[in-house]
């Protein structure tokens, strides 16, 4: 449970951290964020089925670090491609 909050907030902080990096893509704060907070709980909730994220309830620093980078990833690579998909408008 822990990982996957973890994997919610910081998928908002790299929705937004996106939008800010490719400005004619972003979605406003809140797209960002609610784009990122999906993005980071879809990928968080992917990768330790796969083996490769900070899976089951233990509460270490290397799970957590995994389900912050998990969550980073997935939310501003959502926010991407959502902006990209949306274009310019």
């Amino acid at each position: 449970m822990l990982g996957l909050i973890i994997s919610l907030i910081s998928g908002a902080v790299g929705g937004n951290v996106a939008g800010g990096l490719l400005k004619g893509k972003s979605l406003g704060t809140l797209g960002n964020s609610i784009a990122g907070i999906a993005g980071g709980g879809v990928l968080g909730s992917i990768l330790p089925m796969l083996g490769m994220g900070g899976g089951g309830e233990a509460v270490d620093i290397m799970s957590i670090i995994q389900s912050g980078a998990s969550g980073l990833v997935g939310g501003g690579g959502l926010m991407a491609i959502i902006g990209a998909l949306r274009g310019n408008r």
